[in-house]
């Protein structure tokens, strides 16, 4: 990639690999940027039809990343919050629990669990590539690759920028699809 892309941008020809983990990284960094540099009443905000804010979804991807590259993926435990979070009893309590986080820890939570993700992806895939049987796979008896978990996440990340879009434009008419380039 030459130096004047931004470092989310997909390469133009590059291997399946970079092509997957870039796209996955643009949407994480559009995401990013339509959830940043908010307070806590502007990570809470909603709009009148529906219970999602941007706080909720910073929150949600972060279990999303973590659920996906633990579980999924090799089998083992998900990280706090998520290990002991009470979801038996509350199955949407990352966005619930999300209004009483401050803006500091809930941009922490969805950083530092994207870095995680990135580490565990790359071991996986200097590991045994995108075309490995994951956790998921052996847990239902079926063939799961990590090249699914990553379009799995692709496709998260998309449902959930396009909530972002429209939290963000009701919030302060902040819209557009990339970070503003060179930051």
């Amino acid at each position: 990639m030459s130096d004047d892309m931004p470092p989310w941008e997909p390469p133009f020809a590059g291997s399946e690999v970079e092509h997957l983990l870039g796209a996955i990284d643009r949407q994480r960094a559009t995401f990013r940027w339509k959830a940043a540099d908010l307070d806590a009443a502007g990570l809470a905000f909603r709009l009148p039809a529906s219970d999602l804010s941007l706080g909720g979804l910073l929150k949600h991807l972060a279990w999303a990343e973590d659920l996906m590259f633990t579980r999924k993926l090799d089998g083992s435990s998900q990280h706090e919050p998520w290990a002991s979070a009470p979801f038996a009893d509350e199955p949407n309590w990352e966005f619930e629990s999300a209004r009483s986080d401050t803006p500091e820890a809930l941009y922490r939570l969805y950083d530092e669990q994207v870095e995680r993700s990135r580490a565990t992806v790359a071991a996986a895939l200097e590991a045994g590539g995108l075309d490995q049987i994951v956790a998921l796979g052996r847990e239902h008896g079926i063939s799961v690759t990590l090249r699914r978990l990553l379009f799995d996440l692709l496709e998260e990340y998309g449902r959930h920028t396009g909530h972002a879009d429209l939290l963000r434009e009701a919030i302060d008419g902040r819209t557009g699809e990339d970070p503003p380039w060179p930051t």
